[in-house]
This record gives C-alpha cells, sequence and structure tokens, in this order.
C-alpha cells in the first residue's frame, strides 16, 4: 500500500508527453459542418431526376444553404455522430410541349442523428409558378425525386455513423489486435474529468432529444372498417374517379398506376400513388390543400377478405401536421372524421355495404 501522500503509480493517469489520444480513449469532438456541406454538395448537386418522360426534364442544380451543426464525438474508440442540418437544394425543369421552364428548391427543414433510422421530411416548391404545368411539374418531382434525392441523404448519414472526416483518422487510431492486446499492460483508466464530461455530453445529447420530439408536430391516425363486400369490389371503387364522383359528389381525378396522381373532393385533396396491389394494397403521398406547402402525409390502406363477402380493411396515415396553414389546430380531427363520413360510411350507404 502505498504511503500517505504518496500515490501508486499504476493507478495514476498522467498526460503524455506528446499529447496524444491513444486509440481515442479520452473524449474528442471533431466540427463537421463545412465537411457535411461539402459532401452534402457532391452528393445532391447535378442529379437527373426526368429526363423526357411524359414530355418533362427535371435535374437539381447545387445546394443554396446547408445550416446547423455537425459535430462527431469519439470516445473510447466508438462514434458518436451528432447533426441537426436544415438543407436547401435548387432545381429546375422544362415542359418542352408547353414549352415552359421554371426553377425550384428542395426544402429538408430537419436532417437529424436522433432520428438516423427514418427519412427525413421534404418539401417541394416552385418559384412564381401555380399553373397546371407547374403543378404537374412539382408532383412529379416529389414523385420520381424525393426517393432518389432520400437515397443520396441516406449515404450522408451512413457516412457521419462512421466517424465523418475524423474516419481515416480513426482507422489509423485502432487498438492493437487480440493477440497484442493479450500480451500488452491494461490502459490506465481514463481520468475522471474525462468521464465527467462525457457523461454530461450524453445526458445534454439525450435532453435535446427529447425536447425536439415533442415539437415535431405530426400525428398519425389509424382505422379498421368492415364492408360486406368482396375486397376487390371494394378496392375497385377507392381507384375509379367515377365512382368517386357518384358517392362523394364532386370533382375527382385518379390514375390507376404507380407514379400517377389523383384529386378528390374537388381538389382540396392531392397526391400520388406509391405501391398498388390489386384487392390487396393501396400506398399513397396524400395531402389537404390547406396544409402548409410540400407538406404529405402516407397513406396505407390493407385490404382483408376473412370469408367471401366481409372485407376489412385498416387504414393507417402517418405524418399529419397538427396544424393546417392558417393556424387552425383540428387537422388531425378532421381527417380521421372525413375518412370515417365523407369516405367509408358513403361508401356503404352508396353502394349497399353495410349491415
Amino acid at each position: 500500500m502505498a504511503k500517505l501522500g504518496e500515490g501508486d503509480k499504476r493507478w495514476i493517469v498522467e498526460e503524455r508527453a506528446d499529447g496524444a489520444n491513444v486509440h481515442n480513449w479520452h473524449w474528442s469532438e471533431r466540427d463537421c459542418l463545412d465537411w457535411s456541406r461539402s459532401l452534402l454538395s457532391s452528393l445532391l448537386s447535378d442529379l437527373q431526376i426526368l429526363d423526357g418522360e411524359g414530355g418533362l426534364y427535371i435535374r437539381t442544380k447545387s445546394i443554396d444553404k446547408v445550416e446547423g451543426e455537425a459535430y462527431v464525438n469519439v470516445r473510447k474508440g466508438k462514434v458518436i455522430p451528432g447533426y441537426e442540418l436544415s438543407i436547401k437544394l435548387a432545381w429546375e425543369a422544362e415542359a418542352r410541349d408547353v414549352p415552359l421552364k421554371l426553377s425550384g428548391l428542395v426544402e429538408v427543414p430537419y436532417l437529424a442523428d436522433e432520428n438516423a433510422g427514418e427519412d427525413p421530411e421534404l418539401k417541394v416548391s416552385v418559384r412564381d409558378d401555380d399553373g397546371p404545368v407547374a403543378r404537374r411539374i412539382k408532383d412529379a418531382m416529389l414523385a420520381k425525386g424525393k426517393p432518389i434525392i432520400l437515397e443520396k441523404i441516406r449515404l450522408y448519414v451512413d457516412a457521419m455513423s462512421k466517424g465523418g472526416p475524423a474516419k481515416d483518422e480513426l482507422d489509423t487510431k485502432k487498438p492493437p489486435s487480440n493477440a497484442a492486446s493479450k500480451a500488452a499492460p491494461a490502459p490506465a483508466p481514463a481520468p475522471a474529468t474525462a468521464t465527467k464530461t462525457a457523461a454530461a455530453t450524453e445526458q445534454k445529447e439525450k435532453e435535446k432529444k427529447e425536447k425536439k420530439k415533442s415539437k415535431e408536430g405530426f400525428k398519425n391516425i389509424s382505422l379498421t372498417e368492415k364492408f360486406y363486400c368482396r375486397a376487390r369490389d371494394l378496392y375497385e371503387i377507392l381507384m375509379d374517379e367515377n365512382r368517386w364522383k357518384g358517392f362523394t359528389q364532386s370533382n375527382a381525378r385518379l390514375s390507376r398506376e404507380v407514379g400517377g396522381q389523383f384529386s378528390l373532393f374537388d381538389g382540396s385533396i392531392t397526391g400520388f400513388h406509391e405501391e398498388l396491389q390489386e384487392g390487396k394494397l393501396i400506398v399513397q403521398k396524400w395531402r389537404s390543400g390547406s396544409w402548409p406547402d410540400g407538406l404529405y402525409s402516407s397513406v396505407k390502406i390493407v385490404f382483408d377478405e376473412p370469408e367471401p363477402g366481409v372485407t376489412i380493411i385498416k387504414l393507417t396515415q402517418t405524418d399529419i401536421p397538427e396544424e393546417d396553414k392558417y393556424g387552425n389546430s383540428t387537422v388531425v380531427e378532421n381527417t380521421e372524421r372525413g375518412w370515417r363520413e365523407l369516405i367509408f360510411h358513403k361508401i356503404r350507404a352508396v353502394f349497399g355495404f353495410g349491415s
């Protein structure tokens, strides 16, 4: 045992003369904002979205802005990425059959490490044009451009998870192999100050994420409805614009193709199809005209026919904004009521599919 006033040198962590952070044992932080701007610019600029399909030519131009913060923390060789970014990407389009040229912006208002496993919200806007051709181009940009842009953003998220600009540095500082480590003495414990700093930073990140989650401003709904009909008959009604006109007593326009657009209730509801399986599944991007520009929810309708003549559909709708662009906070309630009263109940009454 060491004498009073003397430390046992086996347990004292001394500063190295060369200042090296061996095997990244101590807490270190690397700013990644400039690196993020550079990588996102290379990933998202000059992407060909449409090259003549439907008479449209659409491509991204360049990054307008990347704002926020991005960093990588390393502790004991473990990578802890942190980022909260907003991105603005310029794009341009041409409809040669009109002809018309226009430009716009793609916005990713919140890309964050807390949602790394989810695709971020993506908004598309057109500059100084709200005509029918501009709306067609905007919808095409959402239908075709969104998957391409999200795929590139996932590459950025993956790069950050591996250390971002610190990856090469981490690779060179990896600890020795198991055989070598067995012969080497155990590393000295980290200083108490480093441990406290790491704990405080982790707690701060946790609190920040919880705070962000409470401000997301979106909700989901789920409905289960029973109809006395075949599943294929109900699917046909929901995919046929003439029947929509009949049971809603309003104008409707409805494509039956994946990627095709729809407009319901005199244009109050618009969107496009993402996946269609006859009599089994409808997946759509869906929005109300009163919602903030560029916001789309996701609708999934699953058809189940447990016995001939009885169909149960399960509808889930995600990412419904809690407020519309006028500040009304009844969006979620109105959306759910609209499905029940203006669509499902009407179908039962008009086509005789009730009990």
